[in-house]
């Protein structure tokens, strides 16, 4: 009977969370800003993922004769000083910046979420961890990842280190403060009653009800990211030319401003359209995800 009545009780859950996933998606696609998000994200994505579809040009091949050409039929964002296609550019650009912003987003996923964890669950690594983390957001953010990617070296691969060393403190407090809530709550003290170990008391309980706060978090340091990595390319410490990235296209279009304002004007408008679209998915996901947000509501 006891087996019969746990199958059961197990059997009812799974629609349970169906019908609160399929919840949680319906109030999604009823916010605003997540879906006006969404909408923007989504166009550069395509742009970045299908760009070998979307362009046949090169976008490191340079023409003289096609040099400074203005946005038209033939040439969509017109071309550079070099004469290469601002279009095919911006798009491989795009490539570039969201694999830079994704790889920050899974460091700060795996790093902030461990030394987050750590910190609010064991009291005795709390106060190392945290003042170790304070240390690194004591300094502006830009100012510490140019210094990190100077000392490394420019490269993408060094910007993403960079920015992941960066971001990853305040990932790490988002965490522990999660944990330190959800640790003091019944179920973990039933856990502990049972026998249960730290270990598995954090994976199965605790994290799994840390988890909105985390994704609201890191869709913010996308955006954060790709921000942050046009800076360094734009002072020459990413990915370097001629590898199109939209921080180096504006750095060199910044010459010609006034001939040819194109150049930096569209990466621009491209830049701040994906971060505003991840910054409105990022509102999106916490109004909905937010407990304390909807008790307020």
């Amino acid at each position: 009977m006891a087996t019969e009545a746990s199958t059961a009780a197990v059997t009812a859950t799974v629609p349970q969370r169906r019908r609160r996933k399929a919840t949680v998606w319906h109030r999604l696609l009823r916010h605003r800003l997540f879906v006006t998000g969404m909408f923007l994200f989504t166009l550069v994505a395509i742009g970045a993922i299908f760009a070998d579809v979307l362009t046949t040009a090169d976008p490191q091949k340079m023409s003289v004769r096609t040099r400074f050409e203005p946005p038209s039929l033939s040439y969509i964002f017109g071309t550079d000083n070099f004469g290469r296609s601002q279009w095919a550019r911006v798009l491989y650009g795009a490539q570039l910046s969201l694999m830079i912003g994704l790889g920050v987003v899974v460091l700060n996923a795996i790093f902030g979420t461990l030394v987050g964890a750590l910190a609010g669950y064991f009291r005795s690594l709390d106060n190392i961890l945290m003042r170790i983390a304070d240390a690194f957001m004591a300094f502006p953010v830009i100012l510490l990842a140019i210094g990190i990617t100077a000392a490394l070296g420019p490269g993408s691969i060094n910007a993403v280190i960079a920015l992941a060393a960066v971001y990853t403190p305040r990932t790490a407090r988002i965490v522990r403060a999660s944990v330190l809530v959800a640790r003091e709550m019944e179920y973990v003290q039933a856990a502990k009653a049972c026998g249960a170990g730290d270990w598995r008391i954090l994976r199965r309980h605790i994290l799994p009800n840390c988890m909105a706060p985390l994704i609201v978090q890191l869709t913010f340091i996308f955006a954060y990211a790709v921000l942050s990595e046009a800076v360094l390319s734009f002072l020459g410490l990413g990915a370097q030319p001629p590898i199109p990235t939209w921080g180096n296209i504006i750095s060199e279009g910044r010459q010609y401003i006034r001939e040819a304002p194109w150049i930096t004007l569209i990466p621009g408008i491209v830049l701040a359209a994906t971060v505003l679209g991840l910054n409105l998915l990022g509102d999106g996901l916490r109004d909905v995800l937010d407990p304390r947000l909807k008790v307020q509501q």
